[in-house]
């Protein structure tokens, strides 16, 4: 198989080690808007580089891998799907509905797949959940909390290219809360704070958010999300329900310290970054995509699942900015 990918960022970088190492994978080309950084991460697995874009359309490829900028990722689903290629792309597909919408309606018109980075779909805790939610080992789910912290924030240069809070960090814990219990989110109520760094209030931006979603079975679930959490990097769900009570995300190295007299101590090597959190899930994730290329499997996260976690997201700002709870159904 032969595969290009576009992008050779942080997240780039690592999904191209991943396809170096693939059997399935017998070349990798790689391309980016900074050649040099192409032709440096090509080096460093044994990849071949591409000068430009353009250069890599225009090998015989069997699949693109786009992990640009969030800016390009519309064009280029648009491209591999007038190249008759299937795609993988990092979330989002778009910062907005309508170039979400256009890019898959392209991708559908051309009858090509289109498979999403929702990476928490193939970590084994989420797997856990969902498979507890769909058994009836909760008996009937009441509550659900989900928590995404970074540890530090972005560059500046980031958050006005980021598409906010909620489309950027939360829009993975709305994918998740659907994913895991099976329920739609039909309101949301949300709101911000940007008392941190000035560059957040610059941006138009805040740095803490927090939401109260009602699903369509009567199912309660709140998200949290900060780019302030000098304790570490913190993604966890938990999910209650009349029979018990379950978490992601617990564990050894969570950075979360219990000030209890006889609690265990706090972990000493919390998570760092989502690389390290979800390495295996990333890796997972691109595995699967192998397989739906080859025709082995189905595609475990289409592109119409990306477009319902942009529409929570949306709503979410909006309630945000409107300070007022949003339904669903006012989000096109």
């Amino acid at each position: 198989m032969r595969i290009g990918l576009i992008g050779t960022g942080r997240i780039g970088a690592f999904h191209a080690g991943v396809l170096a190492r693939h059997p399935e994978v017998e070349s990798l080309i790689v391309a980016d808007a900074v050649p040099v950084r192409a032709a440096e991460v090509g080096g460093a697995i044994g990849a071949q580089a591409a000068p430009t874009v353009d250069a890599l359309f225009d090998h015989a490829l069997d699949a693109v891998v786009i992990a640009s900028a969030t800016a390009a990722h519309a064009e280029l689903i648009v491209r591999a799907a007038g190249a008759g290629l299937p795609a993988f792309c990092e979330k989002p597909i778009a910062l907005d509905l309508p170039g979400t919408l256009g890019a898959l309606r392209a991708a559908e018109e051309a009858g090509t797949e289109l498979q999403l980075g929702f990476m928490r779909r193939f970590d084994a805790g989420y797997r856990a959940a969902r498979e507890a939610v769909r058994t009836g080992r909760l008996g009937r789910l009441h509550t659900v909390r989900a928590v995404t912290s970074d540890p530090a924030p972005p560059p500046a240069a980031y958050l006005p290219l980021s598409g906010g809070l909620f489309r950027d960090c939360l829009v993975h814990d709305f994918d998740a809360l659907r994913w895991v219990t099976g329920r739609e989110v039909v309101e949301v109520y949300a709101t911000g704070s940007d008392a941190g760094p000035a560059m957040f209030r610059e941006a138009g931006d805040v740095d803490t958010a927090a939401a109260v979603l009602t699903l369509d079975d009567g199912t309660l679930a709140t998200a949290t999300a900060t780019r302030c959490n000098g304790a570490g990097y913190d993604v966890r769900m938990e999910l209650a329900g009349e029979l018990d009570q379950i978490a992601v995300g617990l564990d050894g190295r969570t950075p979360l310290a219990s000030v209890e007299p006889h609690a265990a101590e706090p972990a000493d090597k919390p998570w760092p970054g989502f690389l390290e959190r979800f390495a295996p899930a990333y890796e997972a994730e691109l595995a699967a995509f192998v397989r739906l290329v080859r025709g082995e499997a189905a595609n475990p996260c289409d592109g119409r699942e990306a477009l319902e976690a942009l529409r929570i997201a949306e709503a979410c700002e909006r309630s945000r900015r409107e300070r007022r709870p949003v339904r669903l159904d006012e989000v096109g």
